[in-house]
């Protein structure tokens, strides 16, 4: 009785340093994809969005099944396959995007993502944003926004209608693998093999009709496609799905503003320069990141009936897929 009673103030600590670790875990994978810019720009032949992404999903994903060796069971085959269309087979939009805007701007449009997955939220998710969480959203895509848009930006519209069409799929990519959990015996790892191998059979034959294999690909290209699959694919796939499974909705989706922010530190590192109005929204973006991670000073988290414990057990299973 006693020692239950001691251990109890301690749950708190222990829930939020595995918290703080699930989001750096997680912040690793929008941080790996704000490096798909430059490799895209620098490193692979021109003209291959269809390829470029078939190349970072389909080896991949085919990768994870053969660790993983499992494949999917019952309503799982339709919803892995509608999972991999979402996250996966909208690739090809982000390299429309990254060859036809520079990177930073290019990035920008992702920052739109967290307010785009709190709207999915409410409709399909039924979960309502706290104020908290909503302002700092809008303040993030305003601070991404000063960093990387200025007076001369280049906005071809064919790119940002491709970026916007890459980030509406993977939030509702986001809202529907928070939705659906995994299956039982089901890793990241192995949501993220099947998501990336479904993605890929979907370019495949697209790739086939209308783009084919580029006529060169040099070692810089061939180095591109492997980071591109295996960090930016499979390792930081299975980051994120991880991530989101752990991770209430209004905390995962602010850190995609990391991809904006990578892209502009990387711009910085090849001689760019930051103004002070850039310095200005590159602070503020961070700040919303990091923010949208806190409850609001003040409101605590709503208590369950049963107390502190039983609220505790509900937050476990809820993140384990046991409860709805």
């Amino acid at each position: 009785m006693h020692s239950s009673i001691r251990r109890s103030p301690d749950r708190p600590r222990t829930t939020s340093a595995h918290q703080a670790a699930t989001v750096a875990l997680t912040a690793l994978a929008p941080a790996s994809w704000g490096t798909t810019y430059v490799v895209t720009t620098e490193l692979l032949p021109p003209g291959h969005p269809l390829f470029a992404g078939l190349m970072r999903a389909l080896p991949a994903g085919l990768l994870g099944l053969v660790i993983t060796r499992m494949l999917p069971r019952g309503d799982w085959w339709w919803k892995a396959a509608a999972l991999g269309v979402l996250n996966i087979g909208g690739l090809p939009l982000l390299f429309v995007a990254a060859e036809r805007l520079p990177g930073g701007v290019a990035a920008t449009l992702s920052a739109a993502q967290p307010l785009l997955v709190a709207g999915l939220g409410i409709a399909v998710l039924h979960d309502r944003p706290t104020a908290w969480r909503l302002a700092w959203g809008v303040l993030g895509v305003l601070g991404v926004g000063l960093v990387v848009l200025g007076p001369q930006a280049r906005l071809d519209p064919v790119g940002v209608l491709a970026g916007l069409g890459h980030t509406a799929t993977m939030a509702g990519g986001i809202v529907l693998t928070k939705r659906w959990g995994r299956p039982a015996g089901a890793g990241p790892l192995t949501l993220a093999g099947w998501q990336l191998t479904a993605g890929g059979l979907l370019l495949l034959p697209l790739t086939v009709a209308f783009e084919g294999v580029p006529q060169r690909i040099d070692a810089g290209a061939a180095g591109g496609y492997l980071w591109l699959g295996s960090m930016g694919g499979l390792i930081a796939y299975t980051l994120w799905f991880r991530g989101i499974g752990q991770l209430p909705v209004g905390a995962s989706a602010p850190l995609v503003l990391l991809s904006p922010l990578v892209a502009a530190l990387i711009g910085i590192a090849l001689g760019e320069s930051l103004s002070l109005l850039q310095t200005l929204g590159f602070v503020l973006a961070l700040a919303a990141l990091l923010a949208a991670q806190l409850n609001a000073p003040g409101l605590p988290g709503r208590r369950m009936r049963g107390g502190p414990a039983v609220a505790h057990i509900r937050e476990d299973q809820v993140s384990e897929g046991r409860l709805p």
